[in-house]
């Protein structure tokens, strides 16, 4: 008998011989709650939003709207590269941490760092993650077309293939639906509305949900 039952006939036992009423649900049975960590720049921090319309507190209420047990940490830090990402991993993705939600790159694009420089980083979080079995969604950037069709190549190709390398789940393209549309972004053009983000989590969703049923089977069996 696992222990769980063995213990539940117990009380069952001790609480009719004592002729009590049984009330037969135990606060072991409760789903436990999936802890999970966005790490990221200022698309995870919310840039000019406020903090209940940032991308970490908008995809909680939509996880908590499917039946789900969650809690999203928003460890974003806007302007951060991936090489900041590397230096804080450790710190900002706190022992008891489930799942991290990895949205890096975007300000090393923009910025023309060396695509190798930021593979290299994004690999290295990829793996220390892994080692602590905590489950990851790499969520991909796309190179800014200035940066010219070389450079774009060489950028875009980090994120398929370091979740190949890794098992990582990818989500190709963190701002699809939302990039360039004045619609759905701020004034600079780079940062979505609470609109924007609200079109963001929909889509990636899937991807949150699927991250969630991978951390649940690797931590918690």
């Amino acid at each position: 008998m696992k222990r769980d039952g063995w213990l539940a006939a117990v009380i069952r036992r001790c609480v009719l011989g004592a002729g009590m009423t049984l009330v037969t649900t135990y606060p072991w049975a409760a789903e436990r709650i999936v802890n999970i960590v966005a790490f990221g720049d200022s698309l995870t921090a919310g840039y000019g939003l406020a903090a209940n319309e940032a991308f970490p507190a908008q995809l909680q209420r939509a996880l908590i709207a499917k039946g789900l047990a969650v809690n999203v940490v928003n460890a974003g830090v806007s302007g951060d590269t991936t090489a900041g990402g590397l230096a804080r991993l450790d710190w900002s993705v706190p022992d008891g941490t489930d799942a991290v939600i990895l949205e890096l790159g975007a300000n090393d694009a923009l910025r023309g760092f060396d695509p190798a420089i930021t593979r290299k980083a994004l690999d290295t979080m990829l793996r220390r993650l892994q080692e602590r079995k905590i489950s990851v969604l790499l969520c991909g950037m796309v190179a800014p077309p200035n940066m010219g069709a070389e450079y774009g190549r060489a950028f875009n190709a980090i994120y398929p293939d370091l979740a190949a390398q890794t098992g990582a789940i990818l989500y190709p393209f963190f701002l699809t639906g939302v990039a360039a549309d004045p619609k759905l972004n701020q004034r600079d053009g780079l940062h979505p509305t609470a609109a924007g983000v609200a079109v963001i989590v929909d889509r990636i969703l899937p991807q949150v949900e699927e991250l969630i049923a991978r951390a649940k089977g690797s931590r918690w069996r």
